[in-house]
């Protein structure tokens, strides 16, 4: 789990000009909320977001007036077209609180001999886990599998202090035999002697 420090400047303005005004100068708009608090709206560093953001879960420290909150992103927006940040919500967290997050599924391994394919029914896994310990991604071993085999979510191994949040009986990894397909010449003719 990384932990990034981002300086993030409090904001009054509001409104699509203002967020306009802010993205030109390479920041971005955004609002941090949560433990009941009133959600502060705050003005962040543009690349440093960007790159902070390619962790998957990461968790931010924030210097706001000279204050530190830990917050971990739970809305980004991005433009459809050129790729860059409209908008983050950031969820306030603290030291020892549990979260619920969603992590990566990554595969390892080989499979068994033959014409196999593996099909990712579910990409990532809802677990809980400590905010300043949240897992970037979990690893699951295909080595060996063959066809009609299946991985649940209950047979993964997460890291320690991290919890299942999914249905323990959702598949989310499946092996599949890949399907011949008849050569196009042959299927032609006997579609020609059945007529």
């Amino acid at each position: 789990m990384s932990e990034v420090k981002l300086a993030a400047d409090v904001r009054s303005s509001f409104g699509k000009g203002a967020a306009r005004s802010i993205r030109r100068e390479n920041k971005v708009p955004g609002v941090i909320y949560g433990h009941g608090t009133e959600p502060v709206h705050v003005t962040l560093p543009g690349h440093e977001l960007l790159l902070a953001l390619r962790t998957p879960n990461v968790l931010l420290s924030l210097d706001i007036d000279g204050k530190t909150e830990l917050a971990i992103p739970k809305a980004v927006q991005r433009d459809a077209i050129k790729g860059y940040l409209v908008h983050v919500d950031l969820l306030l967290v603290k030291k020892g609180e549990k979260v619920t997050v969603e992590v990566g599924v990554l595969t390892e391994g080989d499979l068994a001999p033959g014409s196999f394919l593996v099909e990712n029914v579910l990409n990532t896994l809802s677990v809980e886990a400590e905010a300043t310990h949240i897992p970037t991604s979990v690893t699951v071993s295909i080595e060996g599998l063959e066809a009609g085999a299946a991985i649940h979510a209950k047979d993964i191994e997460l890291p320690a202090g991290t919890t299942l949040a999914t249905d323990p009986d959702a598949v989310v990894i499946q092996i599949l035999a890949a399907q011949a397909e008849e050569p196009a010449a042959e299927t032609e003719a006997a579609e020609g002697a059945e007529a």
